[in-house]
């Protein structure tokens, strides 16, 4: 009996908590999935079904939003790992100015989001901007990085690469720190080389790492939304749109229970493409 009134005792610890997160996650969620089956305002709601589903699917921009989506959460997430993994090993290494290469790398993860958007987009400027005039002294012309539509999705994506790769980069450093000494030991007895060092351990033992990164960059392209508002508002025309633009302009135009449902909508993609990617990256860690 006293065992039993020990272990409910402490769960009591965790009551607090507890309440917290069903307030700030489970609630709002469930509310959300409501809410997305009707039409609403602050003052009113009434249920209309799956009616704001169907209008969403029909949006001219949906599937172009899609397909931005997915291109900008894999060349981000992509970049972002073999950047990352390039400069934790060369931050691991005996570099002498290494300490302040991680403070300078790692700076551009602690800027506002909206004013890197901003800034760029200034720099960007086909021109006046400060990139296409020092292409220009080197005598070559350089685009509308914005403007035009074959490559604006690309250059606000390497914008995000920029800002986030610091992020990925101390994630590499953790793991590769947390490699013991003893297999770079046997590699110098066995006469192997930097790339040996590189190839057979490195990589394959900070695969934890790579899955971190990989998970959470994969995440945050998907759900992306800030960057890309301030330097484009998903122009030129629905060019670099992403399902979260386009949610945010449901809710400009008044469209509340449309933008919920288009939350909503995100929400089951994100998991529909995380989770089986989780457990794919999970079973190969395992495995090694």
């Amino acid at each position: 009996m006293n065992k039993i009134f020990r272990r409910t005792y402490s769960y009591y610890f965790l009551l607090p908590a507890a309440i917290i997160y069903f307030i700030i996650f489970i609630l709002p969620t469930i509310m959300s999935f409501f809410f997305s089956f009707t039409r609403w305002n602050l003052t009113d709601w009434e249920f209309i079904g799956f009616e704001n589903f169907i209008t969403f699917f029909n949006e001219q921009s949906l599937s172009i939003g899609f397909k931005n989506t997915l291109i900008y959460a894999i060349v981000t997430c992509s970049l972002k790992v073999v950047l990352g993994l390039l400069l934790g090993v060369l931050l691991t290494s005996k570099l002498s100015i290494k300490h302040y290469l991680r403070s300078v790398i790692f700076f551009p993860t602690l800027v506002s989001t909206i004013a890197v958007g901003i800034v760029f987009s200034v720099m960007m400027h086909p021109s006046q901007g400060v990139i296409n005039a020092a292409l220009a002294f080197f005598g070559i012309q350089g685009p509308d990085w914005l403007g035009d539509t074959s490559i604006a999705l690309l250059s606000v994506a390497m914008v995000d690469v920029w800002k986030g790769v610091g992020f990925a980069t101390v994630i590499y450093i953790a793991g590769i720190l947390s490699i013991p000494n003893e297999y770079y030991e046997a590699l110098q007895i066995d006469g192997g080389s930097a790339w040996h060092k590189f190839w057979n351990i490195i990589v394959p033992l900070s695969r934890p790492a790579t899955n971190s990164v990989i998970i959470l960059a994969f995440i945050g392209g998907l759900r992306s939304f800030d960057l890309v508002w301030a330097m484009t508002k998903g122009g030129p025309g629905f060019t670099t749109d992403l399902i979260a633009s386009i949610i945010y302009k449901q809710y400009q135009g008044g469209f509340y229970g449309l933008a919920t449902a288009g939350n909503v909508i995100l929400f089951l993609v994100v998991t529909a493409l995380v989770f089986p990617l989780y457990t794919y990256l999970n079973r190969k860690e395992v495995d090694l």
